[in-house]
């Protein structure tokens, strides 16, 4: 089911939390705050939407870490029903288009229902106080020809780490809802 995300809710504290990656290494978001903001993305390896904009995610979100901006991605689906997002999945589709960021398996799916995340990719930008500021999509290229795209989420995170606020015109992300038990 192709789900947009809500619009932002400025200043909204983003809710702590400490998940394992596949290896089983502890990454929290209390750990990455402060500093330049925090990127925390909801994604998983089977989207058509995740999978389209993979390579393009990877590079801004290299380009963000250079800078300064801390990012984590969560998937919070199903596994058990859908094994194409297992944990083994994970680490194989991190390789596979190049994610420097920790790719981390919400169990209990606990982080994505705190956060409301809706869909695959849901982006929350927060300031490194942990107010989100921003709650759209990664960029304006449409399915299939990224060659001349503007990079908001990019850009965003980068007026986040200048400025502590976030653009005040957002686009919905769109992708796939998430597999909720």
């Amino acid at each position: 089911m192709l789900l947009d995300t809500p619009i932002c809710d400025f200043g909204w504290k983003a809710p702590d939390f400490t998940l394992r990656d596949p290896d089983g290494t502890a990454h929290s978001l209390s750990d990455a705050l402060g500093g330049k903001g925090v990127l925390v993305m909801f994604i998983c390896n089977h989207c058509p939407y995740v999978v389209a904009i993979a390579e393009r995610l990877a590079a801004d979100a290299a380009a963000l870490m250079d800078e300064g901006v801390a990012v984590m991605a969560v998937m919070s689906n199903d596994y058990r029903a859908y094994p194409a997002d297992a944990p083994s999945e994970m680490t194989r589709f991190a390789a596979r288009h190049g994610f420097r960021f920790p790719y981390l398996v919400d169990e209990d799916q606990a982080v994505g229902r705190a956060y409301g995340a809706v869909c695959t990719p849901d982006f929350f930008g927060f300031d490194g106080r942990g107010g989100l500021q921003y709650r759209g999509r990664l960029d304006d290229a449409k399915r299939g020809d990224p060659s001349n795209r503007t990079p908001e989420l990019l850009n965003a995170m980068r007026r986040i780490a200048e400025t502590g606020e976030g653009p005040r015109e957002q686009h919905p992300s769109m992708g796939c809802s998430i597999k909720w038990r």
